[in-house]
């Protein structure tokens, strides 16, 4: 290969440039796992889907940011910051609920999805 030298480093390897090669290897399991999700996601329902989870994820983190006026997690470690987390996310929750309460538009889609469980 012509472009070998800026392929392959290890400027202190023993063993000469000649002789090192790089192999490409592919899990068949993770191609065959990626063909049913392109296959799920393409089908009409995955589609529809798609369509309402793309309106729905951006204003979640807008209305988090701008409106619960969150900027930052107030606590340290792991543990800690997820229980914050989660407890952003419930309070999400429950005030989008009562929006849609108030607004009476309980159970309904903006696009309808016949086949969601």
């Amino acid at each position: 290969c012509p472009v070998k030298s800026q392929c392959i480093h290890g400027n202190h390897c023993k063993t000469p440039l000649e002789e090192r090669t790089k192999n490409i290897e592919v899990s068949k399991r993770f191609q065959r796992q990626r063909q049913e999700d392109l296959e799920r996601i393409t089908s009409p329902e995955g589609i529809q889907l798609r369509v309402n989870r793309s309106i729905q994820a951006e204003g979640a983190f807008a209305m988090v940011k701008a409106d619960m006026t969150f900027r930052r997690f107030l606590t340290r470690g792991n543990k800690n910051v997820l229980v914050e987390t989660m407890l952003l996310a419930m309070a999400y929750n429950i005030q989008k609920l009562h929006c849609k309460i108030q607004a009476e538009k309980l159970n309904r889609h903006r696009i309808l999805v016949d086949n969601a469980a």
